[in-house]
């Protein structure tokens, strides 16, 4: 079964929305994992979102790469351009890029909790469409 890693900064949102997607569609196919370049703790807006689609994340726990030592990845998708710039070097597997906003960054200065899970729901809906496509996003 090949390896995937979604990657991203901090491991709190983005690759853990993908993590979550790809198990839901793919998790027979192949073994999925994320991890960030630091970690941020699990993102609350995050796991709220993923929860509204059926997706539960909510027992995910955020990551670097160095807890994952020892698993030979296939591919490793970066999900940030941080992450895509600062990616480790993952001997054999394929770096591909696809990156989303940070829902984080990009609500910072919000004050509406609408506006704000509107941002949360529409980067969950784009990961998601990533995911579904997902063997066309490996080649």
């Amino acid at each position: 079964m090949k390896t995937i890693l979604f990657l991203c900064t901090g491991n709190s949102c983005r690759s853990q929305m993908a993590e979550g997607w790809a198990k839901q569609y793919w998790g027979n196919e192949f073994k999925i994992y994320s991890a960030g370049t630091k970690k941020h703790g699990l993102n609350k807006l995050a796991v709220q979102v993923m929860g509204e689609s059926g997706v539960d994340i909510s027992g995910h726990y955020s990551k670097t790469v160095d807890e994952l030592k020892g698993i030979d990845f296939d591919f490793v998708i970066t999900v940030c351009d941080n992450a895509h710039e600062t990616c480790p070097y993952f001997p054999g597997g394929k770096v591909v890029h696809v990156g989303f906003a940070d829902p984080p960054t990009v609500t910072k200065d919000m004050t509406s909790e609408a506006e704000i899970l509107a941002v949360y729901r529409s980067v969950r809906d784009e990961i998601k469409a990533m995911a579904q496509n997902l063997k066309e996003v490996l080649r």
